[in-house]
């Protein structure tokens, strides 16, 4: 941003302009939010984002807690006959899930690498409104992993399912600010919306054009967590 304002050739942002710049990004002013999503209470919001994930090809299994991922993952690999081999992001939100109770899954936490056919990650938060993920950047959640496994099985929390965008930028908001009140915004943050597809030759839609084939999300219902931490 530094060297795209110099060669624009604006000087340095004076004392009022930064104070207003501060002000706004303190108080970020909304712009109009569809009716579809706000004002639903949790359990209809939570219904409305499988929908319309449902709705571009993502396929959703839902379970009463952290418990009963490995088992559905394990059932999700065995119906598309895929090899029980997944990389694990090392992100803290997947750590109480009992990966051991099912011994037969090849489990290896980590960034993934080309070879890695199916990947498990886990998600800050998912917008209702459009069926979106979205997905942050950092040491313990490599961008990487949420686009080259051909498989992409995200583990969301039902407390993460927020109305819109901008409720999940709020979030974002929130956990990025420090004790200090300084900011350490994560260097991406991505929003997915279904399987990679493509629709540019003879406008037929090819899945897994830059990025997987499939996105499978395990939707956790009976647990609670901390929103404000995704």
């Amino acid at each position: 941003m530094g060297s795209i304002r110099t060669a624009l050739k604006r000087g340095p942002v004076d004392a009022m302009r930064t104070a207003d710049l501060d002000a706004k990004l303190e108080l970020p002013t909304r712009n109009l939010i569809p009716k579809r999503a706000a004002g639903l209470d949790a359990s209809d919001r939570i219904a409305l984002f499988v929908a319309m994930a449902e709705e571009v090809q993502t396929t959703i299994t839902r379970v009463g807690s952290a418990a009963e991922v490995p088992g559905a993952v394990a059932e999700y690999l065995a119906e598309r006959n895929l090899p029980a081999q997944l990389v694990v992001t090392p992100d803290p939100q997947l750590d109480p899930i009992p990966w051991d109770s099912r011994p037969l899954l090849e489990i290896r936490r980590g960034r993934a690498e080309d070879g890695d056919l199916s990947g498990v990650t886990g998600c800050f938060a998912a917008v209702a409104e459009t069926g979106t993920l979205m997905l942050i950047s950092g040491p313990q959640s490599p961008t990487r992993n949420n686009f080259l496994p051909d498989n992409h099985i995200v583990v969301l929390r039902a407390e993460q399912v927020v109305a819109s965008y901008e409720d999940g930028l709020d979030r974002l908001r929130l956990a990025a600010r420090g004790s200090d009140g300084t900011w350490s915004m994560p260097r991406t943050v991505n929003y997915v919306t279904g399987p990679s597809r493509t629709g540019d030759i003879e406008q037929k839609i090819e899945l897994g054009a830059h990025g997987p084939r499939r996105l499978h999300i395990v939707l956790i219902d009976g647990e609670s967590g901390d929103p404000e931490k995704g």
